[in-house]
This record gives C-alpha cells, sequence and structure tokens, in this order.
C-alpha cells in the first residue's frame, strides 16, 4: 500500500510539473498571499472573485489555482496579525495575542520567520497524513455525530474561556458575550429572528469578519489613536533577521508539533474550521506552559502553535472534501462548487476517476508551499517596513482597506457599521483589561454548539444521558470537567497563597 501511495504521489509531482499547472500554483499562491494580507480579504473574497475564471480552465489548473490561494491567504494573514494587529483571517487572531507584542519588542522578523518554518512543517504533516492516512481519519470522522461534536466544542469554549490573562472570570464573561452574538439572526431550526432590534441586515446574524476586524484592528487603532510614531522604530529590515536562534527555535519545536498534531484532528472533522482549531491549540499551549501569565506578552510558543494548527488543517481539510463530498468551511464549499462546475464529483471515486486532479493536488501542496517561502524572503522587507510609516499614515490607511475588505464580504454598508461598533466596543473593553479574543471564540462555537445540542437531544427524544452514554462524547464530557476542576483547584492556591502571605484577596 505505501509502495503505491509513493508511485501514486510520483505520478502527481509529474502532473504538478508541468509549466502551465506550475504556472497556475504559482499565481494562487502569489495572490493568496498578497490578498492575505489586505485587511478583511481572505481566502473566502480572494476564491469568491476568481471562482468565474475557472468557467474556461482545465480542471486540474483551476483546482491547484485555488488551493494555492487557500494555504497562499494562510500565511499572508498572518503578515497582518503579527505587524499590524490585524487579523485579515478570523483563524489569525490568536496570532494578534503574541505576535503583535513581539513585533513592539522589535521581533517581527522573527515572529514572521517563525510562522513560515511552522507552516511548512505543518503543512508536510498534513500533506503526509493525507497520503497515508486518509481512510483511517475519514473512518474518526464518521463516528462523530451531534453528540460527540457538541461536547468536543463544549470542551474547547472551556478551554478558551480562561486562556486570557487576568481573572478567569473576566475570560468566561467575554465568552459568554460571544455566545450571545453567536444567537443574532436566524435560528436554522425553528426559522425565527432572534436579537435583530427590528433590523433586517441582522436576519443573516453578525458577521465574523466584522467582528474580528473591530474587535483586533479598529480597537487597537482606537487605543493608540495619539501615537504618531512607528509601531517599532528599531525593528529590523535584513533578510537574515527573520532567522530565528537557536534558542528561539528550541522554544517553538515543541509547540509546533502539538499545533501540528491538533490541526491534523481537527481536520479530519467537517464543519470546525480552522477558527476553533487555533483556539484550542492555543489555550493547549497556555494550559501545559510552566509559565502561563506571560501569554500575550510575546510567547513564541503563542505564534508557533496556532499557525502550526492552522495549516496543518487548512491540508487535512482536503480530506473530508475530496473524499466525501463534505465541505469543513465555507471555503472548503467553493472548492468543492469548483470541482463541480468542471463536472467532477468529489468522493469515494474520486482518487481511482481522476488520480491526476488527486495526486496533482497532494503534489502541488508541497510545491507550493515551497514558493511560497521562496517569495516572502524578498517580501520580507517590505513587510517590515510597513513598521516604518507613521501612525498619522498608517491608521487611515488600515481602516479603508478595513472597509473595503469588509464590504466586499456581503456588499453591504451595515457591515462596515458593524465593524465600527465593535471597534469601539474592544477599545472600551481594553481599556477594562479584558481580553477580546474569547469573544470571537464564543461567537464562532456558540451556534454550532446549540445546533449540535438541539439534535443530539433530537435524537435521543430529550435523553441528556446520550451525552455520557456515548464514549467519545463521555471521554471530552469528562475532559470538561477536569478543566473546570484543575481552574477551580488552582484558584484556591493562588487564594491560600495570598493569605499565607497576609494579602487582602481580592475579588477575581
Amino acid at each position: 500500500m505505501i509502495s503505491q501511495s509513493l508511485h501514486d504521489l510520483w505520478f502527481g509531482f509529474g502532473v504538478a510539473f508541468q509549466l502551465h499547472n506550475l504556472m497556475w500554483s504559482f499565481f494562487g499562491v502569489l495572490v493568496g498571499n498578497l490578498i492575505g494580507v489586505l485587511p478583511g480579504m481572505g481566502a473566502l473574497s480572494a476564491i469568491s472573485i476568481l471562482l468565474p475564471l475557472t468557467y474556461v480552465m482545465q480542471p486540474v489548473p483551476a483546482i491547484l489555482m485555488l488551493a494555492g490561494i487557500f494555504y497562499g491567504s494562510q500565511y499572508g494573514g498572518a503578515i497582518g496579525a503579527i505587524l499590524l494587529n490585524l487579523p485579515s483571517h478570523p483563524p489569525h487572531a490568536v496570532t494578534c495575542l503574541d505576535g503583535y507584542p513581539m513585533t513592539r519588542q522589535g521581533k517581527g522578523g522573527t515572529a514572521l520567520g517563525i510562522t513560515m518554518i511552522c507552516s511548512f512543517f505543518a503543512a508536510s504533516v498534513g500533506i503526509i497524513v493525507m497520503i497515508f492516512a486518509s481512510p483511517l481519519l475519514v473512518e474518526i470522522a464518521f463516528k462523530f455525530g451531534p453528540t460527540e461534536i457538541f461536547s468536543i466544542m463544549l470542551l474547547g469554549l472551556l478551554a478558551g474561556a480562561t486562556m486570557s490573562r487576568g481573572s478567569p472570570l473576566k475570560g468566561v464573561a467575554m465568552t459568554l458575550f460571544g455566545l450571545l452574538c453567536g444567537c443574532v439572526g436566524t435560528d436554522v431550526n425553528t426559522g425565527t429572528i432572534r436579537f435583530s432590534f427590528g433590523l433586517i441586515d441582522l436576519s443573516d446574524g453578525l458577521e465574523l469578519v466584522a467582528i474580528s476586524m473591530g474587535l483586533f484592528g479598529v480597537a487597537d487603532f482606537l487605543m493608540s489613536a495619539n501615537r504618531m510614531a512607528a509601531i517599532s522604530t528599531n525593528t529590523k529590515l535584513r533578510v537574515r533577521d527573520m532567522r530565528p536562534s537557536k534558542a528561539e527555535l528550541k522554544e517553538a519545536f515543541l509547540p509546533m508539533v502539538r499545533g501540528t498534531l491538533v490541526g491534523t484532528l481537527f481536520g479530519a472533522m467537517p464543519g470546525t474550521g480552522p477558527t476553533i482549531t487555533t483556539f484550542v491549540s492555543y489555550a493547549l499551549e497556555r494550559k501545559i506552559s510552566r509559565t502561563p501569565e506571560k501569554f500575550g506578552t510575546g510567547m513564541i510558543a503563542g505564534v508557533a502553535s496556532p499557525e502550526a494548527s492552522s495549516h496543518s488543517k487548512t491540508q487535512v481539510d482536503f480530506i473530508p472534501t475530496m473524499s466525501l463530498g463534505i465541505p469543513g468551511d465555507a471555503v472548503m464549499a467553493l472548492i468543492l462548487g469548483a470541482l463541480l462546475i468542471q463536472g467532477i464529483q468529489p468522493g469515494p471515486q474520486l482518487i481511482t476517476e481522476h488520480p491526476d486532479i488527486f495526486w496533482g493536488l497532494i503534489a502541488s501542496f508541497w510545491i507550493g508551499n515551497l514558493l511560497l517561502m521562496v517569495l516572502n524572503v524578498p517580501l520580507i522587507g517590505v513587510w517590515v517596513k510597513l513598521l516604518q510609516v507613521p501612525y498619522r499614515y498608517l491608521f487611515p490607511s488600515a481602516l479603508f482597506f478595513i472597509a473595503v475588505g469588509v464590504y466586499s464580504t456581503q456588499n453591504s454598508l451595515f457591515q462596515i457599521w458593524e465593524v465600527l461598533a465593535f471597534g469601539v466596543i474592544g477599545a472600551i473593553l481594553l481599556w477594562l483589561e479584558f481580553s477580546v479574543a474569547p469573544i470571537l471564540l464564543g461567537f464562532v462555537l456558540g451556534p454550532m454548539v446549540e445546533e449540535n445540542f438541539r439534535r443530539a437531544l433530537l435524537l435521543s427524544r430529550g435523553d441528556m444521558a446520550i451525552f455520557v452514554e456515548r464514549p467519545i462524547s463521555a471521554w471530552f464530557v469528562a475532559a470538561s470537567f477536569l478543566l473546570i476542576a484543575l481552574q477551580v483547584g488552582a484558584h484556591v492556591r493562588r487564594v491560600i497563597r495570598r493569605r499565607k502571605a497576609g494579602q487582602v484577596v481580592q475579588p477575581a
């Protein structure tokens, strides 16, 4: 079986290295990288714009181009998150937590170098998993019904709620606020419009891109409105400064491996999305760290783990899409649509009926990620020079691109008002020392938690015991209770230490 897979992979490299296929793969990586940097213009916008182009293209170059845009925008989104605190793609909101503080310390190039290494390593692991472990991961994915998905998302919510710096209660409060925001719009089960306050624009709910841009981009600009100088005047511009030191590589290695494993596991489960993956990997790193209080101040692990999980999931996401015809997120749904446009039906027969597409796509992942590394080495000076732009120019320019990017998602001016509203809310919360990252996690997971909870109860006729009767679900529920117990135990230990030290215990 292994020898056959290697033979098929060699055939895929032959397809991917054909000149016209290589050209379109490079075009996709380049466009994805550039658009990923622009605020609000993620892979979804880029693929939506270029999808009509695939009507007149051959199937193989069309899919290679769209795939290149997908993983190219992943790295481009990290650039904006690290250098400007602008998560162009919502999964990179977690990268802002430690990537942007590294930039303010003059280590923006190092953060981008770590991101590049983690992205290539995680993508390579994801490709290997696609080649050898696709049948196993597909079988595992079939075991996850509404009960299991609810349980794992419950664990993700609890982990993410306490991942922020400061009081865990503040993190829980922000997660609950995000859950409330996720309830806005039409209920998928009953068709009832909830919390829209009579505004027809809210019938489809709040926009994820608008919330992430407002909470992370606009809020930071409002907090720094009087700063007229560059973010970091001593930022190094040399390409060699992007090379991490041996100590930094050692610090990033284990988080990179753990993030890759998290992304691989989540990639096999349709519907989970990359945003959940990055939040879970960041929360995992913070929980197992000996210095969790330093997260949010420029920790390399806080950049390496989420970026690795995002890139490994990006590759493994193609498994359920290509082999089952089940897209993992909106971007995968567009790529699935591109296949259908070409008259190709995704499913178990795709590998045998269209081996040039399947194996050519897998080979192009390695080629595209190598192109991405080569492309960004000369461009690193351009990205870091963004930090030399005075704030009086950078501020209005970034707001302009945010407005254009958010407007392009739905062609609605109402989305721009959403960005402004959440920008003001985010600035107030930051001023009050609340972390805004759990809001995004609650918003993303909330609707899926509710939907799968109701589906599970519908299947069990209202019997709550179903969540502990199914083995996989029971393990995740037990892990959730263990996490709560650990948080309570940690709080009790802090109270005891303060009392022994004779300090006045302040409320959490």
